[in-house]
């Protein structure tokens, strides 16, 4: 930050497995209309509140204009933020649902776009746009106002739970996805919340952590997604849980009033994430608005709100003694009504609200998919599937029949529907193709026999609409000393399991079933179980349990379907969730003694990932192709059964590195950078993240930034580079489809470091790129824009940004490791 002094962290208490829940449970209970060329259009960035946001402040009394600055529970009980206006005035409800892949609403079904990270591999500013338009489309017409997205954090740990909603590991493609998607969801009416500022960039300990990193990893690496939204007129801002530099996020002056607002020139407001908040005076620091009430369980429909901690009574008491100003408190109204103003919801007669589009939602979900899918291996053309290759096939793993829409928390979207992959390959295969199945992971597999479950513990009910409380006190008796997954399916609520020192959280935001693979030793196992129901359904909850055996016995029958098979296509997944990074880069449970098994016993294994973040492989060189669909979304099904036969040919990019190790990443080998220690971590690596870290240490990856495969070849000339008027540069690439498929390649432009230049540098970083779509045999010449910001570097000892001036390599490529072409720039 550009202020020198340093304040201590201000901690807070450790938050338990159960206060965990009910936060992400808060954060899913918890207007008027604009026409699609809105008032709120991103273009309309930073617009002074009118005179009129500011005369109906005026006349607000002090408890109306502090039932502004902090979100109340829905009355229906169906999303994450309820303000309820003043009628008096004409100022209407405004309604905030969760996201950022869809419009997150309780008891009800949206549409379940693919997850951002592979709204990003498209490395398309025009798919992003479309995402954002059905969100914006989807939020209004289900009488919402507002979603809590995009997220923009950048991918910093490999391991992190939330790496499957945000972009990338790189600047650029999180700022130009990030603004993209936001002008496309203000431009149908909808507000956006650009989140979480700043440094969020691990699950693990978020709520007590202080993130320490210096000023030009945060201006070169973190903070220009956010700087970039900024300036596309995001409606709001939502500061962190974690600590940055000593400071709570959301009670940083520093932060919210000098960078985001007097250096960007942040118009709108910004509020906390769920009980983020640090105390009354955070409304003098730049931060507007509390969200979240502290939740005994599920407050049932009727029921008044519970009272906000800090920016309610709280804050009219210090009004009123004189601890808080008024002015701070009117300040900040002012600043959610004008942005109400700005999107039209203020008007006498507001544009209806439009009917959802589920056809179209569809169409666009499915072409993100497709377009963000990365082929990341495809040896001796395994793929597309023709020929016998497809009419005979052994289709295995739980999510070809239980699709993997999205991932877990509070961007736990529940599709409309959701085709299962199995069924799609079965239609595209067509008739006369054999295309059987086998499960090869339980992730349920059968009820814990009682007598082993001591006292014994009832399966199925366990608690009425509203009630909560202890479920169960006893232990688990193990027959065998073995890895045993453990299952926890819970309905109408939600339970904390703890079998000894492993917890296991199930509900809703965790998916149908919650299944780790745990270690356990021979004999007995404390185990007790707590848990809530909701205030309209009972609680319902079954343990199950997969032991070793089953596990063998499920993965033989896996192999032995492989075995009589022309082709085995195994569905791997992992489960990104907020609250939780991963424990390592595995796949979880056996999948990865799945996989391997059955590429010995079929050579033409093709494996299809469902995944959040990079994942290990270690039965990579087995296989013959590797489909990254991430979570694909509701249309996912489909759009996986057109990239395996060729209708669709692959042309997403990764926007992460993938490992090789789980010891060879920027954060690995040291706990003071990752996870933290005793609540304080440091971003040693600087900016040397992803590939820049990767380069740095002259360590191959196991997938490079920027890689993907095509079913066709692509060759590029050589790139002529010349500057700009606006200081920045042109760069013309040749490209030729050089194969018998039409396709589409990513021109990406990386510039190399400037000799003049002391502070860190990047060997080279990804400065621009384009998208082109190429018939077989045509060629076109493309422009890489590169903007003047590209061409600098933070300069801490002046506060400022300065040119990296001299001879610098400019080279052009396919991915950060596959560099085709090459010019020296003089940058001056």
């Amino acid at each position: 930050m550009t202020g020198k002094t340093r304040i201590p962290r201000v901690r807070r208490g450790r938050t338990t497995p159960r206060a965990f829940t009910l936060a992400v449970v808060g954060t899913l209970l918890a207007g008027t209309t604009v026409a699609a060329a809105a008032p709120g259009a991103a273009d309309t960035a930073n617009v002074q509140y009118t005179s009129r946001a500011a005369e109906l402040v005026a006349q607000m009394t002090l408890d109306e204009k502090i039932s502004f600055v902090h979100w109340a529970l829905d009355p229906d009980r169906q999303n994450v933020g309820y303000l309820p206006g003043v009628p008096r005035l004409g100022i209407p409800e405004l309604r905030a649902a969760d996201g950022p892949n869809g419009i997150r609403l309780v008891g009800q079904t949206a549409t379940a776009l693919p997850a951002p990270v592979a709204l990003a591999s498209t490395f398309d500013d025009t798919m992003a746009d479309s995402y954002g338009k059905v969100m914006g489309r989807d939020g209004r017409a289900l009488n919402q106002d507002m979603v809590l997205g995009p997220m923009m954090n950048n991918i910093r740990v490999p391991h992190g739970g939330r790496n499957y909603e945000t972009f990338s590991e790189d600047p650029l493609v999180s700022s130009r996805t990030a603004v993209a998607q936001i002008k496309g969801i203000q431009g149908a009416g909808l507000m956006t919340t650009a989140k979480h500022f700043a440094a969020n960039n691990q699950e693990n300990n978020r709520f007590s952590v202080n993130a320490n990193v210096d000023e030009q990893t945060l201006r070169e690496i973190e903070f220009p997604a956010f700087e970039a939204s900024s300036k596309a007129g995001a409606a709001s801002f939502m500061c962190a849980y974690n600590g940055l530099n000593g400071k709570p996020s959301c009670g940083n002056d520093e932060l919210l009033n000098n960078v985001l607002r007097t250096q960007w020139g942040f118009q709108g407001w910004v509020m906390s994430d769920w009980l983020a908040t640090p105390g009354t005076d955070a409304i003098t620091k730049g931060l507007d608005q509390e969200m979240g009430v502290e939740l005994p369980g599920d407050v049932p429909k009727g029921e008044p709100s519970p009272p906000a901690k800090f920016f309610g009574e709280a804050l009219k008491t210090a009004v009123l003694n004189g601890t808080v100003p008024e002015a701070a408190v009117t300040r900040s109204a002012e600043r959610i009504v004008g942005q109400m103003e700005k999107f039209g919801l203020l008007l006498a007669t507001p544009a209806p609200r439009p009917e959802r589009d589920k056809a179209g939602a569809q169409a666009v979900s499915r072409k993100v998919a497709e377009n963000g899918a990365v082929l990341l291996r495809n040896e001796g053309q395994a793929l597309p599937l023709a020929g016998d290759a497809g009419k005979s096939i052994a289709v295995i793993g739980p999510t070809a029949v239980d699709p993997k829409v999205t991932g877990l928390g509070s961007a736990h979207v529940v599709p409309d529907s959701a085709a299962a992959p199995l069924d799609t390959i079965k239609a595209r295969a067509g008739a006369g193709a054999t295309v059987t199945y086998e499960t090869g992971e339980e992730t349920f597999g059968t009820q814990i026999p009682a007598g082993n479950l001591s006292p014994a513990f009832n399966q199925g009910h366990q608690l009425e609409p509203g009630k909560a409380g202890a479920l169960y006190d006893g232990t688990l008796t193990v027959p065998a000393d073995g890895e045993y997954r453990i299952a926890v399916r819970a309905t109408g609520g939600y339970a904390t399991v703890q079998l000894g020192s492993h917890t296991i959280e199930a509900g809703q935001v965790y998916g149908k079933v919650s299944s780790p693979l745990l270690k356990l030793t021979k004999g007995t196992h404390k185990l007790t179980i707590s848990g809530f129901a909701m205030s309209a359904t009972p609680l319902s909850l079954e343990l199950g349990w997969v032991t070793p055996a089953a596990a063998d016995a499920t993965i033989a029958e896996a192999v032995e379907s492989a075995r009589k098979a022309r082709t085995a296509v195994v569905f791997a997944y992992d489960d990104g969730t907020e609250g939780v990074d991963r424990p390592n880069l595995s796949l979880p449970g056996t999948q990865d003694k799945l996989i391997s098994a059955v590429a010995d016993a079929n050579p033409n294994t093709i494996v299809v990932l469902n995944t959040g973040s990079s994942v290990l492989m270690p039965w990579l060189s087995k296989t013959r192709a590797v489909l990254d669909m991430w979570y694909p979304g509701q249309a996912g099904a489909e759009a996986t059964a057109a990239l395996l036969y060729g209708d669709v040919n692959p042309s997403g990019k990764l926007t992460q590195s993938f490992p090789a190790a789980e010891n060879q990443h920027a954060v690995a080998g040291d706990p003071t950078s990752y996870p933290g220690v005793d609540n304080q971590q440091t971003y040693r690596e600087g900016i040397h993240v992803g590939y820049r870290w990767f380069d740095k240490e002259n360590v191959k990856p196991l997938f490079p930034f920027g890689h993907g495969l095509s079913y066709t070849s692509f060759t590029q000339s050589a790139p002529t580079v010349v500057r700009t008027s606006a200081g920045g540069l042109k760069v013309t690439v040749t490209v030729r489809n050089s194969g018998k498929r039409a396709g589409q390649e990513v021109v990406q432009a990386y510039l190399g470091a400037s000799p003049n230049v002391t502070a860190p540098q990047a060997k080279k970083k990804l400065v621009g790129y384009t998208k082109v779509s190429l018939a077989a045999g045509e060629a076109k010449t493309v422009t890489v824009n590169v903007d003047r910001r590209q061409l600098q570097f933070w300069d801490a000892a002046t506060d400022n940004w300065k040119t990296g001036t001299g001879n610098r390599l400019l080279q052009t490529g396919s991915s950060s490791a596959d560099l085709r072409g090459s010019a020296t720039v003089n940058v001056w």
